[in-house]
This record gives structure tokens, sequence and C-alpha cells, in this order.
């Protein structure tokens, strides 16, 4: 079980990492600091790429019978990295509106 708990959350601050660096891009589109909030996307990307290379690897564990199916830890964790996803997502599209209401 030590073995799916560490990966668990390596998930888990790869993900936060990720969507901590989205959400602090936003604030800073906001501010109209539109090449900061660029590099954090950046950033963020590389964090959350971390977190589902780490995962791809867990469902390869888990596909030849390395680890037991799920627990609760692994559900947060997937949890986790659908949300830093969707903040992804979100934080781009605000970075989008902040540029077109600063052209106004």
């Amino acid at each position: 079980m030590e073995g799916l708990e560490a990966i668990s959350f390596q998930i888990i601050a790869a993900v936060g990492a990720a969507r901590s660096s989205y959400i602090k891009a936003i604030d800073l589109a906001s501010e109209g600091k539109f090449e900061e909030a660029k590099e954090l996307i950046e950033e963020g990307q590389k964090h959350f790429n971390e977190g589902h290379k780490v995962h791809g690897e867990l469902l390869t564990m888990m596909a030849n019978d390395e680890l037991p199916a799920m627990n609760l830890l692994l559900t947060h964790a997937e949890d986790q990295m659908m949300s830093a996803e969707a903040f992804g997502i979100i934080a781009e599209r605000f970075i989008k509106l902040y540029k077109k209401l600063e052209e106004k």
C-alpha cells in the first residue's frame, strides 16, 4: 500500500502546484501582466504533465496487477488532477478575456 500512497501523493503535489500556477496566472492577467501570466500557465502545464505522467505509470502498474485497484487517496488524487485540468482551461480563457478587455 505504501507504493500506491506515494504515487497518489506525487500526483496530488504535481497537480496542486499546477492549479496554484493557473490561479496566480488569472490574478496576474487581471492586473494586465500578460507575459507573467503566460509564464505561469506554462509552468502550470509542466506541473500538470508531471502528475499526468505519474498517473499514466500508475495505470500501467494497475493493468499489470502490480497495485491494488483503487483506494480513497487515489480517488482524491484523480479528483485533484481533473480539477487542475479544468483550472488550466479556465485560466487560459480568463487571460484571453482580460486581454480583450484591456484592448478596449
